[in-house]
């Protein structure tokens, strides 16, 4: 969805505000799409902050559906955004400006579907748990373990003591 941003550029202590529904349906975060649950309608205010620069404020509530870290299953993570970002026409932003803009601005519209997507990167986890004590997959045979033990044996030995191993096993009397 575009919002043409020219009157607010021109237009000195100009201000508007409006509700849009929201039209993301999906985020690509690392080549994987996330579909998105519940996205609230967008408020944007658009403000005049001197000729040529504007004052861009967004406020939504979204929930994605993510996958666990640990055992891979749907976590549905909510995601509070509120935008605050100043904005310049073309004519008035420098080269460092406009490739910053590019991002979410195309010549004096501003793409809220992007705006909304760059923001939700940058708020994007670090790490994703179905719940704090997740205990993961089985690296044997692959059991979500939060559901219980799978009795396989996991005992990984100390890569410190091969060479001590290998002088044992050498000298074992079959």
């Amino acid at each position: 969805m575009f919002v043409n941003l020219t009157d607010v550029f021109t237009s000195e202590g100009k201000s508007s505000t409006a509700e849009y529904a929201c039209p993301v349906t999906e985020v690509v975060h690392e080549g994987t799409a996330y579909q998105l649950k519940e996205c609230s309608a967008v408020s944007l205010k658009l403000s005049n902050m001197e000729k040529g620069k504007a004052l861009v404020e967004a406020s939504l509530h979204v929930t994605a559906v993510l996958a666990c870290d640990r055992c891979l299953s749907e976590v549905e993570y909510p995601f509070d955004l509120t935008i605050i970002r100043e904005v310049l026409s073309p004519e008035m932003a420098g080269a460092d400006e406009r490739e910053e803009q590019d991002a979410f601005m195309e010549g004096y519209e501003l793409n809220v579907d992007r705006l909304i997507e760059n923001e939700i990167m940058l708020s994007w986890p670090m790490k994703v748990l179905c719940r704090p004590d997740c205990k993961g997959l089985c690296p044997v045979c692959g059991k979500d373990l939060n559901t219980g033990a799978c009795g396989c044996d996991t005992f990984v030995p100390d890569p410190r003591m091969a060479a001590i191993m290998d002088v044992f096993n050498a000298n074992k009397e079959v």
